[in-house]
């Protein structure tokens, strides 16, 4: 029986998620042993005729984008949006604040002619998502649930609440509480409240919840000391194509 084909694609990011793969020290050798890699441009020259399951990275943010992510999803029987970036625009969404030729100016300065470019989107607003797997970067374990699940043919678990229940659920004190701005209440869990556990707040890299209230996560700040200018603009941090001016 052969394993299945396993492909890795990066489009306007950092990589980050692509790289963060590599620290999967103890588990990698296991899954090379389920699944083909077939393409992985950090660690491979090969090319494939089609894909069990693509994952992808980045942002689509230029016209080479749309027409890259249309064939890979035409070979592809499931496509994974594989961080931040590929989930909701992630850091790169904030791009879509400013005039476009502003931004261009100050990316490429003379040569900004030489890039075409295009407000960012998710990939999800370009071709069928089959699955997401959010942060950033991208949450190891959730990532090895995903692919696990994947592999055996079930639907992975996907949460939709905010990460302040994990927070009650490891018994951490509010962060809100210490004077630290946080958007736990807005954020979807599936981090394990990592960064709150660690002593910092949760900065939204993981999109917000599907019924989030916005006016009421801006009031809750300011219930804290914080601005509504400032509330909202870490909120745009990773979530420009979600929170509205």
């Amino acid at each position: 029986m052969s394993k299945p084909k396993v492909a890795f694609f990066d489009f306007t990011s950092c990589e980050g998620c692509q790289l963060n793969k590599l620290n999967l020290e103890n588990d990698l050798l296991a899954l090379l042993e389920l699944v083909d890699i077939v393409e992985f441009r950090e660690a491979m020259d090969d090319k494939a005729d089609y894909y069990d399951i693509a994952f992808i990275e980045g942002s689509i943010s230029t016209p080479s984008c749309i027409e890259r992510i249309h064939k890979i999803r035409r070979k592809a029987k499931i496509l994974v949006a594989l961080g931040a970036c590929a989930v909701q625009g992630g850091v790169n969404g904030m791009k879509n604040l400013h005039p476009a030729d502003w931004v261009k100016e100050e990316v490429y300065g003379e040569d900004k002619y030489l890039f075409p470019s295009m407000p960012v989107q998710p990939v999800g607003a370009v071709v069928k998502v089959d699955y997401e797997i959010r942060g950033c970067p991208m949450s190891t374990p959730e990532f090895l649930h995903v692919l696990k699940s994947l592999i055996l043919g079930r639907k992975p678990e996907i949460f939709d609440h905010a990460v302040c229940v994990e927070c009650k659920l490891k018994e951490n004190e509010c962060v809100l509480d210490k004077g630290m701005f946080c958007l736990g209440p807005v954020t979807r869990a599936g981090c394990d409240a990592i960064c709150p556990t660690f002593g910092q707040y949760c900065t939204g890299c993981r999109g917000v919840i599907s019924n989030v209230n916005e006016k009421g996560a801006i009031n809750m700040l300011k219930q804290h000391g914080f601005s509504t200018k400032e509330a909202l603009k870490k909120m745009q941090m990773f979530n420009a194509l979600e929170i509205e001016n």
